[in-house]
């Protein structure tokens, strides 16, 4: 852990001069065992397995010889808890789901006698289980292009000496010497676009706030207020490299506000992101230490703090305007724009807001340079993108991948398919706003022209994928609840339309749906897209209209058949066991909660209709087939 007590940086060099100090510090060649501490790793065991180390390193008398930290998120959660051994990038998975003492225990025995690594907690191939893959090769990570992710699962996101270790804070200092405008420039030349949903152009943004007339205040405001189902990227980064965000605030205040007005930097993030808060919370603490945040930064003329605002978990305060009025203390309601924020935005002075992924991007443009930064990703989409990756693929997690990947590469090979043997019907991409990509379009490039032309949207970056056993008139209507809840209810369009989806397609999975219902979910979404004051409202129908469009015919089975052909919707299906098919196991029978499945032994089960529910477990756990739906 950094020593908090150091002597405030006067300038650049002195800069330099600690970072050469902390390099020199650690011993060269020392190995270390990097544990990860992300919110899933955590959630498979890992404070307990890092605990089991420091205890077995401790009985060796080898404490002195490793280096034991523990990290941010590596990203690949399906795989966790995940150790690292650096710097041989030793990768080892699942380490104590079964059991924790003797992993620990082979593990140290392995560094100790310097031989071969612990063959069964090492990655294996897929398809070809006796193969050991390194970590260059997992496919996972193979594909993937890391620049906001670069320090993720390398650096204790706790101790501001291993950001400083990777050159953090270098960017910052470079700008200190560089005129604000031509900092904008260099940002709007590598054609950074806001990583939030909507990809405005970032550069532009900047120059706006800059050029407003206000002298008296510029606001900085980082968007931490993720709310999309399935998604943890922002969550992810802050857990993982805080100093990047504080970093890309301190250089995009200069740019907007240096020599023009006084800056106030804020975060405001969701209250259930603990583990994020608290580490966001040591970051600034330690910058501030070290003058990388406060007044004369680095001895120069530039003054700039960052404060936490915690927001109450209002899916709605994502949207600018209302993010406003709840960092004021007003209830979350987005306004009507004119006048934007970077002209009049919080407390009505000029406000930037980015988010959490478009801020971490800015150190590393400045570090690389503009041109660097467009060579990556394609067309107007520069640069990568962060996503999480969920639902029903077997390499679940955090990934970044280069603008303009397609998403079968992303589905089938980072992400390893759809698990089962089962085939993918959808991706759904942009959290709850977002739309439901086909199958039949998993060659779409993933970048923002693309993505919208086929109905749905780029989001903040979560990608949810679907099986043939998801029903889409279900998946819109999971949806649309989620929407409907978070609707502020300010405009009627929005407050009254999404009650009028949910309820006309809750109707139709409980089969009173009428032939008429597609034409009336079609023009209210129309109307809710059209008058709609804020995004959400604007954007609450997609999952509606991209399945109806790509999924007519599971909506016509609904409304004209009576049937869910997915086999989902429970008052429009049955489950009965095909005689043939039948192997006689007992897994639907364990596996049933409520009893309804029954059969002699060695002799096909069958289904009590009066008794099952209709919850498909037994069709989930059996591996012959044999569970039909109807």
């Amino acid at each position: 852990m950094a020593v908090l007590t150091r002597t405030p940086l006067a300038s650049p060099g002195d800069l330099e001069q600690m970072r050469a100090a902390i390099l020199s510090s650690r011993p060269a060649g020392r190995r270390e065992i990097v544990v990860c501490g992300g919110t899933g790793c955590r959630a498979a065991g890992s404070l307990e397995l890092f605990a089991a180390l420091e205890r077995e390193l401790t009985q060796q008398r080898a404490s002195d010889r490793f280096a034991l930290k523990m990290s941010g998120c590596h990203g690949f959660c399906q795989q966790a808890p995940l150790t690292v051994i650096e710097p041989e990038r030793v990768f080892y998975c699942r380490v104590g789901r079964k059991n924790l003492e003797s992993d620990v225990g082979d593990m140290v025995q392995a560094l100790l006698s310097d031989g071969e690594p612990v063959r069964k907690l090492l990655y294996r191939h897929p398809v070809d289980k006796e193969r050991i893959v390194h970590y260059e090769e997992i496919p996972f990570y193979a594909q993937q292009t890391r620049i906001v992710l670069r320090n993720a699962g390398r650096i204790d996101p706790r101790d501001i000496d291993d950001y400083l270790a990777r050159g953090g804070y270098g960017s910052l200092a470079k700008v200190l010497s560089m005129q604000p405008a031509d900092v904008i420039a260099e940002i709007e030349k590598a054609g950074l676009r806001g990583r939030g949903g909507a990809g405005f152009p970032t550069g532009r943004k900047w120059a706006l706030c800059r050029a407003a007339a206000d002298d008296s205040m510029r606001y900085v405001i980082c968007n931490a207020d993720e709310g999309d189902p399935g998604a943890f990227m922002d969550r992810s980064i802050i857990e993982s490299d805080p100093h990047s965000v504080l970093e890309g605030m301190a250089i995009g205040s200069y740019a907007i506000a240096h020599g023009v007005a006084p800056a106030q930097g804020i975060v405001y993030i969701r209250a259930e992101y603990p583990l994020a808060v608290e580490t966001l919370t040591t970051a600034i603490e330690q910058a501030k230490r070290l003058g990388l945040l406060g007044e004369n930064i680095l001895g120069s003329a530039f003054s700039f703090d960052v404060k936490i605002k915690r927001g109450a978990g209002a899916f709605v305060c994502g949207e600018e305007t209302a993010m406003i009025a709840s960092i004021e203390g007003r209830r979350g309601m987005p306004t009507a724009r004119p006048p934007v924020p970077a002209v009049k935005g919080l407390f009505g002075k000029p406000t930037n807001i980015n988010n959490v992924e478009t801020w971490a991007n800015v150190p590393r443009i400045i570090e690389g340079g503009a041109d660097w930064f467009a060579s990556i990703g394609s067309g107007e989409s520069k640069g990568t993108k962060v996503f999480s990756l969920v639902g029903k693929i077997n390499n679940s997690g955090l990934i970044e991948v280069p603008m303009g990947m397609s998403l079968r590469t992303i589905v089938d090979e980072i992400g390893g398919g759809v698990p089962e043997r089962r085939q993918c019907k959808a991706v759904q991409t942009g959290g709850p706003s977002g739309g439901c990509i086909p199958a039949a379009l998993l060659d779409t490039p993933v970048d923002y022209e693309h993505v919208q032309q086929v109905g749905s949207m780029m989001g903040s970056g979560g990608m949810v994928v679907m099986d043939e056993y998801s029903c889409m008139v279900d998946v819109a209507k999971y949806f649309l609840a989620f929407t409907e809840s978070e609707s502020c209810g300010k405009c009627v369009p929005c407050r009254m339309g999404t009650q009028h989806l949910l309820r006309i397609l809750t109707e139709i999975t409980e089969g009173r749906g009428t032939a008429t219902d597609v034409e009336t979910l079609q023009k209210i979404s129309e109307t809710m897209k059209d008058a709609s004051l804020c995004g959400l409202g604007q954007t609450a129908p997609n999952p509606v209209l991209t399945t109806i469009e790509n999924f007519a015919d599971e909506y016509r089975a609904h409304t004209e058949d009576g049937k869910c052909p997915a086999g989902v919707c429970r008052e429009l299906i049955q489950f009965t066991i095909d005689q043939d098919k039948c192997t006689c196991c007992p897994q639907c029978v364990r596996a049933c909660p409520v009893h309804a499945i029954s059969g002699e032994k060695r002799q096909p089960r069958s289904i009590d209709q009066e008794q099952c529910i209709r919850c498909g477990t037994c069709r989930e756990v059996c591996k012959f087939d044999a569970i039909m739906v109807s």
